[in-house]
């Protein structure tokens, strides 16, 4: 393996990341002593404290150890990933749990989630440049790259979910908001045909790409469908001969019991279309219709990016699972 230092981040993070990858790869066994200090510092033209930060950092990732402070050896061949997500859903941790069981257990995935603050977000990705060996991100919106992101190696980051940005020079692996959404309505057409009206539920508290708004409006007007937005719906606005297209999985909770004090059955008396699919959306009432992308398979396409470290720019399907529910 070649080394070059270049402009993208510190000496020190270049030189510990190289290392590691050294180690990662079995140039350099478990228990094995490293080249000293001023052996580093010949070979690649840097200063004693630079070779000694870079070690303090292979330390902080558990990869190296010391004796007595001097001589440097190989305390363990495992890489460590940062999982950067928005927030918990079901749907997240099936995410987690498709990398995690992908890879081998000398690759270990720290989890984090942003929560949608972007204080938080900006703090967790620059906290972490240097410490990772990869970096897989939702970035913090879906139409404006986060300038955050410029610190992190572009051939260690993958970019997940969020993608209506340019992206060129980066991994990738995104779900379309917008041109989907239609295309996925065009393919339940005809189911849609038996009702009055289609509502979307998206309130203003939603991450929800908006742009999508834009899309569900052009398939009614294509399609000479009544379209509304509404922020939740009620007893009182819950209607029969409606399709109702929700965001949020509370609010997906809120419809169903609202429908059960009014007695209106989904499928018979109205439609209605779960964004994300959840496994527990098979069992309730019968079975709940989900627009969604397969998150599983985005799990295993960032397993193959961390395995393979290769470049990968894709956009998943979306895809509706038809259920009872419509």
């Amino acid at each position: 393996m070649t080394f070059i230092f270049d402009n993208k981040s510190t000496k020190v993070n270049q030189l510990a990341d190289y290392l590691s990858q050294l180690i990662i790869v079995r140039e350099y066994m478990v228990g094995e002593k490293l080249p000293s200090i001023n052996e580093l510092t010949r070979k690649y033209n840097v200063s004693r404290d630079t070779v000694f930060k870079a070690f303090l950092e292979l330390k902080e990732r558990g990869m190296v150890d010391s004796l007595q402070g001097k001589s440097y050896y190989v305390a363990s061949q495992s890489s460590t990933v940062l999982l950067l997500l928005d927030e918990y859903t079901p749907f997240k941790d099936v995410i987690y749990k498709s990398i995690v069981k992908r890879l081998p257990e000398t690759i270990k995935v720290d989890l984090w989630f942003h929560q949608y603050n972007e204080k938080l977000f900006n703090a967790i990705v620059a906290n972490s440049v240097g410490r990772y060996t990869q970096y897989l991100i939702m970035n913090y919106k879906n139409d404006e790259f986060s300038q955050v992101l410029e610190k992190v190696d572009p051939k260690k980051l993958l970019l997940l979910d969020f993608g209506k940005f340019d992206k060129e020079g980066y991994s990738y692996i995104c779900q379309n908001f917008d041109e989907s959404l239609y295309e996925a309505l065009v393919s339940i057409n005809d189911d849609l045909k038996k009702y009055e009206k289609l509502v979307f539920i998206i309130n203003k508290s939603h991450k929800h790409p908006r742009s999508s708004k834009e899309w569900f409006l052009k398939f009614c007007k294509d399609h000479n469908f009544k379209g509304e937005f509404r922020e939740k719906i009620d007893e009182t606005t819950l209607e029969q001969s409606c399709f109702y297209l929700v965001i949020k999985q509370e609010d997906v909770v809120d419809i169903i019991k609202q429908s059960r004090q009014t007695k209106l059955k989904f499928g018979k008396d109205a439609g209605l279309l779960a964004y994300n699919d959840m496994s527990f959306y098979e069992i309730i009432d019968d079975g709940i219709s989900s627009i969604s992308i397969d998150w599983e398979e985005m799990g295993r396409l960032a397993a193959d990016f961390i395995l393979k470290k290769g470049m990968v720019q894709t956009f998943l399907k979306t895809k509706i699972i038809k259920r009872n529910s419509f």
